[in-house]
């Protein structure tokens, strides 16, 4: 794969997974079910509570994943960008060229903390013997396991890679460390040819790991450093392929903001839960309760607006960090961006300002209050009302805040 600077092209994954029955949309039609009986029933606070729960119960759906491998190979490196940090970062898992992980040890991600990154002490060192590795660190937890080299798959490695298989757990081979192999060509070879490069190095891992027993292999260049170059991006799909449905949204949230499929993605997950959202606030406007529906509908919008912040990265400390790190001025990076959210806290307030700017929702929030103490037909107006301020807020600030993440990658980070 070239390390070109290129975007890559926006894709949707398949909700079919290659592992078992879809658990999300079945799960999903189950809800769906519930709540259509809890409505018929009048029961608008059952209706409501359903949808609470499958929102939380989605948004913390547990991922483990493991990065193992021999010691010094880059395994912490690969754990922090994963995580969208830097070694320096005091929330980092610490590195260093000698083993430096003495147990499993636990890194949630920084963002979504349901999401954690383990990283393994090293196979066959004299501390972590292989035929006592297995045990010692509980693999049976893991969603699926990443084996980091830096130079060639060996004889551990291979009987690391054939055990996870075993035990039918996925597998995925990582090359660390490209760009100091090709800054070191660069230095030594006269006539420099990087995709020759990249291209011996990965047919000498796949075949180190064929002579050992490891049946059809794939291994991918990676630069902890730079991971929008190279094959992060092709690992990250198959990743995402290879996850059963109900995990892979929130693999693809968790993954840092490195081309622009990567925000396509994840715009179409949060896209793909805002009619829940709109749904909760209609079932709690059909509550006859005074005034209890503007609360929710702004406290709705507080949490899922942080969501989108965080997810794209446009929160206050991401662009500061985004800041720090091209020199670029924070007032000038704020002006490339549309939304007047980002960079803030999101509050009530906030929420409210927004909303008054956009004065078709604002009057659908009034209407709102207005026209549910309306006998018989008063609460189904006024929830529906309520379902389409929702949704259009949402809708429209999402769409607003993917373009500015676009703009930061391709302007500030300059990946294209």
């Amino acid at each position: 794969m070239s390390s070109e600077k290129s975007s890559c092209p926006p894709t949707v994954v398949s909700s079919t997974s290659s592992k078992g029955p879809d658990l999300k949309n079945a799960k999903e039609s189950k809800v769906v079910e519930d709540i259509k009986k809890a409505i018929e029933n009048k029961d608008f606070l059952l209706a409501a509570s359903i949808t609470q729960k499958y929102l939380e119960d989605t948004n913390n759906i547990p991922l483990n994943i493991a990065v193992t491998g021999e010691s010094g190979v880059g395994k912490s490196t690969f754990v922090n960008a994963f995580r969208g940090i830097d070694n320096r970062d005091e929330r980092a898992a610490p590195t260093g060229e000698v083993e430096t992980t003495m147990k499993p040890e636990a890194y949630p991600h920084p963002t979504y903390p349901n999401v954690t990154l383990w990283d393994l002490p090293g196979i066959g060192t004299t501390r972590f013997p292989a035929d006592q590795y297995m045990k010692h660190v509980e693999f049976e937890k893991f969603d699926f396991f990443i084996l980091v080299s830096a130079i060639r798959f060996n004889e551990n490695d291979a009987k690391l890679a054939k055990e996870i298989k075993k035990m039918g757990k996925k597998l995925f081979f990582v090359r660390s460390k490209i760009d100091h192999n090709l800054r070191d060509a660069q230095r030594s070879q006269r006539e420099y040819d990087e995709e020759k490069i990249l291209q011996k190095i990965r047919e000498y891992c796949i075949q180190g790991l064929k002579e050992q027993g490891v049946a059809s292999p794939q291994v991918f260049l990676v630069s902890s450093f730079d991971l929008h170059l190279y094959e992060f991006r092709a690992l990250q799909d198959t990743m995402e392929r290879e996850l059963p449905s109900h995990k892979r949204d929130v693999l693809i949230l968790a993954l840092p903001n490195i081309c622009k499929s990567t925000i396509y993605k994840k715009k179409e997950v949060f896209r793909s839960q805002i009619w829940h959202y709109a749904l909760l606030s209609a079932t709690v406007e059909a509550v006859p309760i005074p005034a209890i529906s503007i609360v929710v509908d702004v406290g709705i919008l507080v949490k899922v607006l942080q969501d989108y912040l965080f997810g794209f990265c446009l929160d206050k400390r991401s662009l500061e960090k985004c800041s720090s790190s091209t020199n670029t001025p924070l007032d000038e990076l704020r002006a490339m961006l549309n939304c007047i959210c980002c960079g803030k806290d999101v509050t009530k307030e906030l929420v409210l300002l927004m909303l008054k700017s956009a004065t078709v929702l604002l009057i659908g929030l009034a209407a709102e209050e207005g026209s549910r103490w309306i006998p018989f037909i008063g609460i189904p107006i006024a929830a529906a009302l309520s379902f389409t301020t929702i949704y259009k807020f949402l809708r429209s600030n999402l769409n607003e805040l993917s373009v500015d993440a676009e703009n930061i990658l391709t302007k500030v980070l300059a990946i294209k």
